[in-house]
């Protein structure tokens, strides 16, 4: 899936995401993205600066 495929929805999560690399729960914000109706956070994780998602659920019908 490539960048252009993500919209923003202006949200911002501020919560839990799991880092991979640091292989822990993190606390972290992050921008609400939102593709094929599925909403998504993306942050950074405040010890090692990776890249951290975590996926929302689908996005609520207008």
């Amino acid at each position: 899936m490539k960048e252009s495929d993500m919209a923003e929805t202006g949200e911002t999560y501020k919560g839990e995401f799991y880092c991979v690399k640091c292989k822990e729960k993190r606390e972290a914000e992050g921008n609400v993205v939102e593709t094929n109706g599925r909403r998504m956070a993306k942050g950074k994780c405040p010890v090692c600066g990776t890249n951290l998602n975590r996926i929302l659920g689908k996005a609520a019908s207008a």
